[in-house]
């Protein structure tokens, strides 16, 4: 399959996807290059929100809004582990910067930030993440797993979790539900 850079593009998973890690899943790829690819799905919150997650890893907290920030599934892939999409990118330890706009932070300073009530005035916060070995997403993708479509910040930042999908599908102009399960090859 030809080289292709998802960066900033969303996965949307296919109605046949049996993986229960995906089905159903809105996914944002945050780096897509020769070693692989990560990404954070963003429609599947936790029953957590951020005050919870503060207190696990004793970070105080000072703002009420932490309580109603909820933390999000987001992939299979290391999910003790905390990551904050976020945007603006700002100026954290440990930011991966995938476009000018938006910033990946692994590092726990923005959480403290947050806590404070000074973080980025836009985030969602996940625990885990989704990974992709060199050519692993695009043999996926020759197989009919996932429809992709260039990411809109505000799909992720101002919609509802369970509204995402649906807004992803309606870049593509396609409904979701008008989907089949059976992939057709020309």
């Amino acid at each position: 399959m030809q080289s292709v850079n998802l960066t900033q593009h969303f996965l949307i998973a296919m109605p046949a996807m049996v993986d229960p890690n995906f089905s159903k899943t809105l996914t944002y790829i945050c780096e897509h290059n020769e070693q692989g690819a990560l990404g954070l799905v963003v429609n599947r919150p936790l029953n957590m929100t951020l005050s919870k997650l503060l207190e696990q890893v004793s970070i105080p907290i000072t703002a009420s809004e932490c309580d109603l920030i909820p933390i999000h599934f987001g992939g299979p892939v290391q999910t003790d582990r905390g990551f904050v999409l976020h945007e603006p990118v700002g100026q954290w330890q440990s930011t991966l910067a995938v476009s000018s706009e938006i910033g990946l932070t692994t590092s726990k300073d923005i959480l403290q930030a947050v806590a404070r009530g000074e973080g980025p005035h836009q985030m969602l916060i996940t625990l885990g993440y989704a990974g992709w070995a060199p050519g692993q997403i695009e043999h996926e993708l020759a197989q009919n797993a996932w429809l992709t479509v260039a990411a809109r910040p505000d799909v992720i930042f101002n919609l509802p979790p369970e509204q995402r999908l649906a807004a992803a599908m309606e870049l593509l102009g396609v409904d979701y539900a008008s989907l089949s399960e059976n992939a057709g090859h020309a």
